[in-house]
Order: C-alpha cells, then structure tokens, then sequence
C-alpha cells in the first residue's frame, strides 16, 4: 500500500485524543490499517497509533517479539479499532520506551503490570485479551496515543529520559531491565 509520514512530537495531532471509528470494517478503516502495517515494517517498530500518522482515529496495531513473553509465544500483529484498557490491579513496573514519534529518544516509564484490553478487528468481531508485562506495556503505550499523551508525559522521573545512543555508555540498567543505580 503506502508508507505514511510518523507524526514526531509537538505535533497537534498527537496532543488531543483521537475520534472513535464508526464502522471498523468500513474500506477507508481497512486502507488506513494497510497503510500503517507498511509504515510499521518500514520504521522497524511493534506498535503504532493513527494519530502517529496523521490520522485522528482510534485505530492502534502492535505485536509482541516471542522473546518479550513469559511463554516465548509472543503476540502477532495485532489490530484495535475503539480499544479500551482496564487495569486488573494496582501493580506498575517500571520499563524502557521509545517511540517513532520521539525519535532517538529513551525513557523508564511506569506502567500497570496486568490489563485486559478489548476492541474490534477490521472484520468487526470483538478482540478481547488480558496481557501482562511487556505486552502490557505496548498495549497501554499505543493507547495512549489515542488519548493524546506521550510516555515522557508518563514518566515520574525526567533523569530517566536519555537518547536511546547514550544509555550504551553506562547507565546502569538492572536484571529487570529497570534502572538501577551508580
């Protein structure tokens, strides 16, 4: 199909929430989601929100590398029109995140550790997952994309947020891949 120009931050499209989907199968939603799957491999990313390329719908994909699950499975790709996440408890870990619309840029993120999540594939039916971990974590950073907000809008602790180049020469990271200290 097409590969979409990545909205960077600053951009208004990516600082207001993005309008519902009336009809997840309707040919435009379906070109849209082509569009994104070809920008998506282009860019060498695991998620992706409309708003990241310009497109103020609540239309997110993703998918999780077998090596980022606890059961070495992964998660394929993966297509959420109208998501919704809920927590299932107060649980939050700490992470790394990067974002193609904040490119070169890293940061330690809090997010809940356990979610279900639920939304509508381009055929209509209804996806509904509970995710943990890592695939937690993208779900909820894609999300929040269609809300508006950006990780470093996330983060408790701005020291935390490097270029991604820079944290090769030291900072210390512990086995849980959360930062450790000096």
């Amino acid at each position: 199909m097409a590969i979409l120009k990545i909205a960077r931050m600053g951009h208004p499209v990516l600082r207001r929430p993005a309008e519902p989907v009336e009809d997840p199968t309707a040919p435009e939603i379906v070109h849209l989601v082509a569009d994104m799957l070809d920008t998506l491999a282009d860019a060498g990313g695991i998620g992706l929100a409309a708003p990241q390329v310009h497109v103020p719908k609540r239309v997110m994909i993703f998918t999780v590398p077998p090596h980022r699950t606890a059961d070495g499975d992964g998660v394929a790709m993966t297509v959420l029109v109208n998501p919704v996440i809920e927590p299932l408890d107060e649980a939050k870990a700490l992470g790394w995140e990067a974002c193609l619309s904040v490119p070169g840029l890293t940061g330690a993120v809090p997010r809940w550790s356990h979610i279900r999540y639920r939304g509508h594939d381009l055929q209509g039916n209804l996806v509904a997952r509970e995710a943990r971990d890592f695939h937690a974590r993208v779900v909820q950073h894609e999300f929040d994309h269609l809300e508006g907000i950006l990780y470093p809008m996330r983060m408790a602790d701005l020291s935390l947020l490097a270029f991604a180049e820079e944290l090769k020469h030291g900072l210390p990271i512990e086995a849980d891949g959360t930062p450790g200290e000096d």
